[in-house]
């Protein structure tokens, strides 16, 4: 069953109405309006059939006209949006819309949501309990290792149930744990209504780093002392691939980590790192520039220079040497992040964070009906080729992972599609819209 939403945008005299579909989840009603409350462009929404609904800080609700009852997230319960911020929700209810430059995809976050909380009443809105022990990080609430597994448990959190939402199946959720110290949680959905493979991992693993590890990390500039040849290192992230049916919704990943590595006079070395960007199969100018201008407005918030600077490096990592040509349309990516200081790097990885439901949801629901042909489902399974080669050739997170006694496969993994294709000496046609996306992947450019 679904509820239309009508909102309208005034910049002028004249208003813009545009409709978009929310479903309604057979688990039952969320407390979802104190989320709407905060955000204007949301109060300015009117659910048909019926009248206008008002909210308040105190989740009640004033109709105009007859009940027709209550909009419902399924199983998103409250708090649940504390990664991705009310700006997810905001994305939601406008994703079926036709155009997204008229449609205002918040990406701020409100003073309350930005408070970090009681720990215990955080953790009951995740996928799982916490890799670490809820009374170990109550003890250290205040350490960046604490906050930041929070961070991305939130984040988990949060992509899940917005993909859940959409697709109407459910994450697998998996608990692992590795015996040199740590563990993660998995969460994927297969062949779902939407996703044909959807993954969401955290993982928080420490011990000492390999040989093999630590020369990676040298190859980097990394100047590292260990003691008697033995590095203690500390390491989380939150990491997603969804791989989509449909040839029209683009594959999108993201992953945010913290690393501590302890040198032998006891001091500790940190940095930051992250990304997200996006794959399609076919150029959207429109969703390109929604999913750029979301990533931008985060960015924008902590330092000018860091969307240009990141969209660059992304550009640049995310590129298949052997093809001469990039994965996807980019996005950002960072690494090796460790100034100004820790609280301001934290605080931007933070802001990056809450922006992977609204750079993404909306553009899953605008191309959800999309017809396709066999043919462009062949070209989708040929991109998938081309994504599999960089994630096993050239990806830092894939050559840590193996690279790291203990490491679970089956989560490092999660990243392959299900299915792809490889077609020997494959070139498209002139003049097609599958030659039109070669030549941007093979020619990057500035969509915003």
């Amino acid at each position: 069953m679904t509820f239309v939403a009508l909102y309208t945008i005034n910049n002028s005299a004249r208003s813009i109405a545009r409709l978009c579909q929310v479903s309604r989840s057979a688990h039952g009603t969320a407390e979802f309006h104190s989320f709407v409350a905060r955000y204007s462009t949301l109060r300015k929404c009117a659910f048909l059939p019926g009248g206008k609904w008002s909210f308040t800080r105190a989740i009640t609700r004033q109709m105009s006209q007859a009940s027709p009852g209550r909009i419902s997230l399924g199983r998103y319960g409250r708090g649940v949006f504390l990664a991705a911020g009310a700006a997810a929700v905001t994305g939601i209810l406008t994703a079926g819309v036709s155009h997204f430059q008229r449609a205002e995809m918040a990406t701020k976050v409100s003073k309350v949501e930005e408070e970090e909380g009681d720990i215990r009443e955080r953790c009951k809105s995740f996928m799982s309990l916490p890799v670490t022990d809820i009374k170990v990080l109550e003890q250290r609430k205040d350490a960046m290792s604490t906050r930041m597994e929070m961070l991305i448990m939130e984040t988990q959190a949060a992509f899940c149930r917005a993909l859940e939402e959409v697709d109407g199946g459910s994450f697998r959720v998996d608990r692992w744990s590795r015996k040199e110290g740590g563990g993660g949680i998995s969460c994927v959905m297969q062949d779902g209504k939407v996703f044909e493979k959807a993954g969401v991992n955290v993982s928080v693993v420490f011990g000492n780093l390999t040989e093999e590890a630590a020369r990676q990390m040298r190859s980097r500039g990394k100047v590292l002392k260990g003691k008697d040849g033995k590095l203690p290192f500390c390491a989380m992230g939150v990491s997603s691939v969804i791989h989509p049916k449909n040839p029209h919704i683009p594959t999108v990943h993201f992953n945010y980590r913290y690393f501590e590595i302890e040198e032998a006079d006891g001091s500790k070395q940190w940095w930051f790192g992250g990304g997200t960007d996006l794959t399609p199969v076919y150029v959207d100018l429109e969703d390109a520039t929604h999913f750029h201008k979301t990533l931008k407005k985060a960015c924008d918030k902590h330092h000018p220079k860091y969307y240009p600077d990141f969209k660059k490096w992304c550009d640049n990592y995310f590129y298949i040497r052997h093809r001469a040509e990039t994965r996807g349309i980019g996005g950002i990516f960072f690494d090796d992040l460790d100034s100004p200081n820790q609280e301001e790097v934290f605080n931007f990885v933070k802001s990056c964070a809450k922006t992977v439901v609204p750079c993404y949801l909306p553009i899953v629901y605008k191309h959800l009906n999309d017809s396709f042909t066999p043919e462009e489902k062949d070209w989708q399974q040929v991109r998938r080729g081309r994504y599999v080669e960089f994630n096993l050739v050239y990806d830092r997170g894939v050559k840590f992972g193996l690279a790291t006694p203990g490491s679970r496969i089956e989560s490092i993994l999660m990243s392959l599609p299900l299915t792809a294709r490889w077609e020997y000496m494959h070139e498209p046609t002139k003049g097609s819209r599958e030659a039109e996306m070669l030549e941007v992947l093979r020619n990057p450019k500035e969509w915003i």
